[in-house]
């Protein structure tokens, strides 16, 4: 009874609305070891699931969201050369670029794998209880510079590899030696780099709003009953 009139008085103490805020700080049930297992699940599974579609043939070329296209500079060389009938010398510099992107995402898995793994307990609550791209911003912050210094090497030696180098060479020269127009130079390497990055949080952002917002899509006991908190 006397238990009875300790949490009667607690209830009282606050309102409704402070009440419900306080329950979805501290959800009950779930332990911390729970939710942070739950958190590492998902994201292994998000990174499995949508980056390893990246690396397949044309898993950026074919991908609408994540296509990368040129940059600024490089955006009248392609108008340009289709002006003049060179419309698959064009088509084919794009190509090359999204190839060494899918190249460059292989080296990704290890350096995501190792970010997980250091989700600690109050990582996981801030993660389950945030934003609707709370992991995903996670992430980005603990991956993105040694993502970048992983991805830039193998997309240099990529661009050589499927031939891109080669084919840029000839696509700015063509352009440079056409009349009335001035030469450009750009940085491929840094350019694809930053873009196959920006590509990988993408798909990565994606799976997570699924995972959050559709039921069905938690596939695991463990997933159901962590992200059920934040519903």
């Amino acid at each position: 009874m006397k238990k009875f009139f300790v949490l009667l008085s607690i209830f009282s103490f606050y309102s409704c609305a402070e009440l419900q805020q306080i329950a979805s700080e501290y959800p009950i049930g779930v332990t911390d070891t729970e939710i942070a297992s739950g958190l590492r699940q998902a994201l292994d599974y998000g990174i499995d699931k949508q980056v390893t579609k990246l690396t397949e043939e044309n898993g950026f070329y074919s991908n609408e969201l994540v296509r990368i296209g040129l940059p600024q500079e490089l955006q009248k060389v392609d108008k340009t050369l289709r002006d003049v009938g060179l419309d698959a010398l064009a088509d084919e510099g794009l190509k090359v670029l999204n190839r060494a992107a899918e190249e460059a995402v292989k080296e990704a898995t290890p350096i995501f794998v190792n970010a997980v793994r250091e989700i600690n307990f109050t990582d996981a609550r801030n993660i389950l209880l945030g934003s609707e791209n709370a992991a995903t911003v996670y992430l980005t912050n603990k991956t993105e510079t040694p993502l970048y210094n992983s991805f830039n090497p193998v997309v240099k030696e990529s661009l050589d590899k499927v031939g891109a180098t080669e084919v840029w060479r000839n696509i700015i020269n063509r352009y440079n030696n056409l009349p009335l127009t001035n030469n450009v130079n750009p940085d491929l390497v840094d350019y694809v780099t930053s873009e196959a990055l920006e590509g990988v949080y993408t798909m990565i952002a994606i799976e997570e709003k699924e995972i959050r917002e559709n039921v069905a899509a938690r596939s695991t006991a463990l997933l159901k009953r962590v992200f059920s908190l934040q519903d």
